[in-house]
C-alpha cells in the first residue's frame, strides 16, 4: 500500500486509474491511501503575544462518514465508495488532524492539540461533518463538504461563535486521478473558512497575521 504525503506533492501519473463503474465496491485488497494538504503551516505572528489554548475536539459525523473510505454519491439517496482509494484516516480525525495543523501556525495560541494541557482549555473547537463527498453530476462529479462548528469558551461555558461551512469544487470525471485534487481543493477552502472564523472568534484579525 503506497501512501503519498502530501497531495501538494502529487503526481497524478503515480495515480492507480480511477474505476468509472463506481457500483463496483468490491475493488481490490491494495487501495491507494491519500491524505490532504493542510493549510501552509509557516508559523505566523499577529502582533498579539501568546493568549489562550485551544482545543480540537474530534468532529461528530454519522457512521458512513465515519471511515477511511471515499464517499461518492450516484444519487441523493445513495452512498458508495471508491474501490481503489481511500483517506489515511477516518474523515473525522482527516478533519481535526487538518485543523490543529492550522490553528498551530498562529502565535497567539499557547498550545492547540487535541486535548487540554491540564484540566481544562481556554477554548474549544466543536463540530460535526456534514458531508464530505463526491455527488456524480454526468460524467463528472461534484465535491461537496460541509462542517457545522462551534467555538466555546471553557471558562464561561458560552458559545463564542457557531457557523455552518461549505466548499465545493467539480472533477471532470468519477477516477480518482481527478476527484482527489478537487477534493484537496474543496479542503483548502474549507480549512482557510474555518480558521479565519475561529481566530476572529477569539478576537484576532487573520488580516493582520504575518
Amino acid at each position: 500500500m503506497s501512501r503519498l504525503l502530501p497531495l501538494i506533492a502529487l503526481s497524478l501519473s503515480a495515480l492507480l486509474p480511477g474505476c468509472a463503474a463506481i457500483s463496483n465496491l468490491s475493488g481490490g485488497n491494495d487501495l491507494e491511501v491519500f491524505e490532504l494538504r493542510p493549510l501552509d503551516d509557516t508559523p505566523k505572528r499577529c502582533g498579539r503575544g501568546r493568549l489562550t489554548e485551544l482545543v480540537i475536539e474530534e468532529p461528530k459525523s454519522r457512521g458512513t462518514l465515519n471511515t477511511e473510505r471515499i464517499m461518492i454519491r450516484p444519487s441523493a439517496i445513495q452512498t458508495q465508495y471508491l474501490p481503489d482509494a481511500q483517506w489515511g484516516d477516518t474523515v473525522p480525525i482527516t478533519l481535526q488532524n487538518l485543523l490543529v495543523r492550522g490553528f498551530s501556525a498562529y502565535d497567539v495560541f499557547t498550545h492547540v492539540g487535541r486535548a487540554p494541557l491540564g484540566m481544562g482549555g481556554d477554548y474549544a473547537l466543536i463540530s460535526e461533518v456534514q458531508d464530505f463527498n463526491a455527488e456524480v453530476a454526468g460524467s463528472g462529479a461534484i465535491i461537496r463538504l460541509r462542517v457545522d462548528a462551534q467555538l466555546v469558551s471553557e471558562m464561561e461555558a458560552t458559545v463564542v461563535s457557531r457557523a455552518s461551512f461549505t466548499a465545493t469544487t467539480t472533477a471532470k470525471s468519477t477516477r480518482s486521478a481527478d476527484l482527489i485534487p478537487a477534493f484537496d481543493t474543496a479542503g483548502q477552502q474549507l480549512l482557510a473558512q474555518m480558521t479565519d472564523w475561529g481566530l476572529r472568534g477569539i478576537g484576532v484579525n487573520p488580516a493582520s497575521c504575518r
